[in-house]
């Protein structure tokens, strides 16, 4: 008999049995961390700038040494050298002087302004007239004014991004910890499954689980250690099981868990180790048949065999357990409102994730459901999102606007 529990309540259990139990890290190279989840804080070693700096190619004054200069009136100032590119200003400026500098070059000292050239006239090779004045510290970017030494310029559990590596590169930090990637076993059970390379026999079905569910898992970051088909036979499935158990951080074991005369995932689950099954049952369409265990500290999760309610319901869990207890960061996908074409059904007493096909149609986003059953191939071809109807509402209304989820 299932022991039904609301998402929500399947989600605490998560987070209260695997809460910070994923601490697993590795060193390496900063250029090679894209997508990668970042394993602690990372601190600026130094200021960027670390010297107050040009954004503008002109001329570095004391800006008290322009005020007023107008094109009626224009002020000169002796120009005593130029700042060349990637190289240290040793010039002191005086009053009465300037110093030709280029965009990102360094100000020298006892400059606070930066005048664009096109606002200057050059009288001579020794001589600039000013046509405008100036504010303190107008176009320049002062020293640390980008980042100061010591502070975080990158968090933990962050997904690390080409731009993240840029951060990297520009503070000089050569080697980052990062998360392991997790790894994970999938094994997908049942008499009537064949693996792609089998010829079909009559009664049977190609093995889709394991080969969807290995994708969602690669698109996560996961490291899939083994993808498995096994009979319905307890023994070949628990020898399986343990296997994976020793070798991965999560199992997922699809198929089996219902309450049918070989549906055996639930005890052979339990039988890995303690506490065991935590949770047989969630309120959830497709896929009220979902186990949740805790077996030596590490989940192993029984997904229902039927491929839609597999793959939605190892979405809802593997990002629990990823972003709520091993702290990753998780990609969001794109979500909006849009209007509902048709009404739409919802099961009573459980939290509805209804497969759609979201358009846009004149500037506006619509979306229409897609039909059959969570076993049926199809649902995967003619949807490309979907919407979650809560336990408490009775379904969609034609020309109401919910919030609908693409897949990807």
């Amino acid at each position: 008999m299932f022991n039904v529990k609301s998402i929500e309540e399947v989600k605490e259990i998560l987070v209260e049995n695997f809460k910070d139990s994923y601490n697993k890290f590795e060193l390496i190279d900063s250029v090679d961390s894209l997508n990668r989840i970042l394993y602690e804080d990372i601190k600026s070693v130094e200021n960027v700038p670390q010297f107050n700096k040009s954004t503008v190619d002109g001329y570095a004054v004391k800006y008290k040494d322009i005020l007023g200069a107008s094109d009626s009136m224009p002020i000169l100032l002796n120009m005593i050298g130029k700042v060349e590119m990637g190289t240290d200003a040793k010039i002191i400026v005086n009053e009465g002087e300037c110093v030709y500098v280029p965009t990102g070059g360094m100000l020298p000292n006892g400059t606070d302004a930066v005048v664009m050239i096109e606002k200057v006239e050059e009288i001579d090779k020794e001589t600039i007239a000013f046509y405008t004045d100036i504010t303190f510290n107008k176009n320049v970017i002062l020293k640390a004014d980008d980042v100061k030494k010591g502070d975080v310029v990158l968090k933990k559990g962050i997904i690390l991004r080409p731009e993240s590596i840029g951060v990297l590169v520009s503070l000089g930090i050569k080697k980052i910890k990062v998360f392991k990637k997790p790894k994970i076993t999938i094994i997908s059970t049942g008499d009537e499954l064949v693996d792609i390379e089998e010829n079909l026999k009559m009664g049977q079905i190609r093995d889709i689980n394991t080969h969807t569910l290995k994708a969602i898992s690669i698109s996560y970051g996961l490291e899939v250690v083994e993808t498995k088909v096994i009979k319905d036979i307890k023994e070949k499935i628990t020898k399986s099981a343990k296997k994976a158990y020793s070798e991965s951080d999560i199992v997922i074991v699809s198929g089996g868990s219902s309450m049918g005369e070989k549906d055996m995932t639930a005890e052979i689950i339990d039988s890995l180790g303690d506490p065991g099954v935590l949770v047989h049952g969630m309120a959830i369409k497709p896929g009220k048949p979902t186990i949740v265990a805790s077996c030596g500290g590490k989940p192993i999760i029984g997904l229902p065999g039927h491929p839609v309610s597999s793959i939605i319901v190892y979405k809802v869990l593997i990002e629990t357990l990823l972003e709520k207890c091993f702290n990753f960061e998780i990609e969001k996908k794109r979500s909006l409102e849009a209007t509902a074409l048709s009404n739409i059904h919802a099961a009573p007493g459980r939290t509805t994730y209804k497969m759609i096909k979201i358009e846009e149609i004149n500037n506006e986003f619509v979306f229409a459901p897609s039909y059959g059953e969570s076993g049926m191939i199809t649902l995967l071809t003619t949807s490309n999102g979907y919407t979650i109807i809560p336990i408490d509402k009775e379904g969609i209304v034609k020309g109401e606007k919910v919030r609908v989820n693409y897949f990807y």
